[in-house]
């Protein structure tokens, strides 16, 4: 041959073996440069061929899987859906959540049932949800409240952004400040004034440390500069109430709570909290429209699974809340409540928690607001 280490690997193989007698050791020869390169390339094909057999062998182990995961997906929901309200039957929170459920059942073809486990501010039933296992068959309302204020107020057994998958937006609701009518105010610019030449002589009425109606309040505080005191009450009703009877001047309160009370002259409706007007109250100004920039808030409620629901259930439930929030009944009903029907991506929804986490926390820090 004419390759020239061939060559020389062919006098080298011709050199003799020697033996000394004395010694008795053998001297072999030196392999060739070819050989140790077949050598060097049998080893990497065997290494390749081991390493595609392992490769085989993974897929074969975690293909019936994937197989499985993606038929339960395919025939989800095959038995009934449990929906967590994490708050007590009755109020607002519990009816949007028997709403909801109502009309999954009947689009989803399965029975969702709503379990009630209140407690802790709502912490009790979220830190369920968010350790049950994650096939689509446990959800939750999620609420303002639990979702973006009281992880900030207290320890709570979850992280609202890494331990739940978001489905979608449901619904959202404003706040209407009202005051009692023997105040001496009737504009947002009047009451200011009045709390900056009386500080810490005014107060208003809460649904509780740490709700939304207290935050909410503490918020146009910040943002306006005054002193008002604050008394919490058990709930939005006996918040309105307090108001209506003159024992608090003032409330930040839910439409269904103080809206029937202002035709009759019982409450004065001074702002709400919303971006623009809202249908159920047309003549009263948002507080952006009337220079009070920055004191938006809403009572929003989203619908989430436990995280790492399979992704293809996560969007078969968002595309039927996408559908139900379009339906005319179901969003006449919500307006009854004081509500608008709401839907999103799961993203934009993770995104909105986010920010509302951050907001809610730094109203609480600033404000320096402990849970009971």
């Amino acid at each position: 041959m004419t390759d020239g280490r061939m060559n020389a690997g062919s006098r080298m193989n011709q050199t003799p073996m020697t033996h000394d007698a004395a010694s008795s050791t053998h001297a072999f020869p030196a392999r060739s440069q070819t050989d140790t390169s077949a050598r060097v390339r049998l080893a990497l094909y065997v290494a390749a061929a081991v390493a595609g057999a392992a490769v085989l062998a993974v897929a074969a182990t975690y293909a019936p899987a994937a197989r499985a995961a993606d038929r339960k997906a395919d025939s989800y929901p095959d038995h009934p859906i449990r929906l967590v309200v994490p708050f007590p039957p009755g109020g607002g929170n519990d009816t949007l959540g028997r709403l909801v459920a109502q009309r999954l059942s009947t689009t989803l073809g399965q029975t969702v049932v709503v379990e009630n486990r209140a407690g802790a501010l709502g912490n009790l039933g979220t830190e369920q949800v968010a350790r049950a296992k994650p096939d689509g068959y446990t959800l939750t309302l999620g609420f303002v409240a639990n979702f973006a204020m009281t992880p900030s107020l207290s320890k709570a057994g979850y992280d609202p952004n890494k331990d739940f998958a978001p489905i979608s937006m449901v619904a959202q609701g404003y706040q209407i400040l009202v005051v009692n009518p023997q105040l001496p105010v009737k504009s947002v610019s009047e009451l200011v004034a009045l709390a900056k030449a009386k500080p810490g002589e005014l107060n208003y009425a809460s649904g509780g440390n740490g709700s939304p109606l207290h935050l909410v309040a503490e918020l146009f505080k910040m943002q306006t500069g005054t002193d008002i005191q604050h008394v919490p009450y058990k709930g939005s009703a006996p918040a309105a109430s307090a108001v209506i009877s003159g024992e608090t001047q003032m409330v930040f309160g839910g439409v269904v709570s103080t809206l029937p009370f202002v035709p009759t002259g019982r409450l004065r409706a001074l702002a709400v909290t919303s971006p623009t007007r809202i249908a159920a109250a047309p003549d009263v100004p948002t507080l952006n429209e009337l220079g009070y920039p920055g004191i938006e808030a809403s009572s929003w409620y989203g619908l989430f699974a436990p995280a790492g629901t399979p992704p293809a259930i996560v969007a078969r439930l968002n595309q039927e809340m996408v559908k139900l929030a379009k339906d005319p009944d179901y969003r006449e009903q919500l307006n009854k409540q004081g509500q608008e029907a709401m839907s999103s991506t799961p993203d934009e929804l993770a995104r909105y928690v986010r920010s509302e986490s951050e907001k809610w926390g730094r109203v609480i820090k600033t404000a320096n607001i402990k849970a009971d």
